[in-house]
């Protein structure tokens, strides 16, 4: 006992008791905690690692118009709630970053790979709720209802967009663009987000699959412009030049018709 009691009292006798506690319960908690816990979920890392990319690259080619934290400015408009769908069609259609400000801001050559739009996307989107980017399986064309899609393409977009979208002159020195050639992914995102001059259609107002038969409608009158059956298609060549088209020729002959009753009147009353 004597002996016993020397030992608690040896100076480190306490720290020893400690490491015993404290690997016994590191051991036990190992052993019995759940895996999810005891590992780090890679998906979560993986979108961390996404936005952290993308607020380096938002930093570099976005802030100065749309503000450090995406907050908006003179030059540019808040970015907070947009969402990721709104940042890949931008930023995939090359509209962004804008090369100069304007009434509108044209389609041109993207500057940014894929993966960097994604990473510029899931920071955008960290700010504030939005709508995300689309799976495949929203705007892929086949399977789709095209005629049903055409029904509203023409209910919806062809104001604007020209029934077979062609696009057109809007006021202001805006303009509808011409939907030849637009991926069906940006399509369908423009429908979700409203970019630019254009509403934005919310699933309350057109569901997932009525943007899917738009995006079908689309794609079918776009695919082959090379064949028409029908000879030359009516409104194929936008809204301005069948207009021009109209007030040329329609009002030519309308004066002709008048000069040759003129001219018919005067002779009758001659002879």
């Amino acid at each position: 006992m004597k002996k016993l009691s020397a030992r608690r009292r040896h100076p480190l006798a306490a720290l020893v008791v400690l490491l015993f506690a404290l690997a016994a319960t590191g051991g036990l908690y190992a052993a019995f905690a759940p895996a999810g816990e005891a590992k780090a979920d890679p998906e979560k890392s993986s979108q961390s690692l996404a936005i952290e990319e993308g607020k380096k690259l938002y930093a570099v080619g976005c802030s100065s118009c749309h503000g450090a934290g995406g907050q908006g400015s003179s030059d540019g408009p808040s970015l907070v709630g947009v969402g990721a769908a709104a940042v890949d069609f931008q930023v995939g259609t090359g509209r962004m970053p804008a090369q100069q400000p304007g009434a509108q801001v044209p389609k041109k050559k993207k500057i940014y790979s894929q993966d960097q739009i994604n990473q510029l996307a899931a920071y955008v989107a960290s700010l504030g709720s939005g709508p995300a980017q689309p799976a495949k399986h929203q705007y892929d064309p086949s399977g789709a209802d095209v005629a049903k899609g055409g029904q509203l393409f023409r209910t919806n977009c062809a104001q604007c967009h020209n029934f077979t979208g062609e696009g057109g002159a809007l006021t202001h020195g805006k303009s509808a663009p011409n939907l030849d050639n637009v991926e069906p992914k940006h399509i369908y995102e423009a429908m979700q987000t409203g970019p630019q001059n254009m509403p934005h259609f919310p699933d309350t107002v057109l569901s997932v699959k009525d943007k899917k038969d738009i995006v079908a409608y689309v794609h079918t009158v776009n695919s082959d412009k090379s064949e028409t059956p029908g000879g030359f298609k009516l409104g194929g060549l936008g809204p301005v030049v069948e207009g021009l088209f109209a007030w040329i020729f329609g009002l030519g002959a309308l004066i002709a018709v008048a000069v040759w009753v003129a001219a018919r009147t005067a002779k009758a009353k001659k002879s």
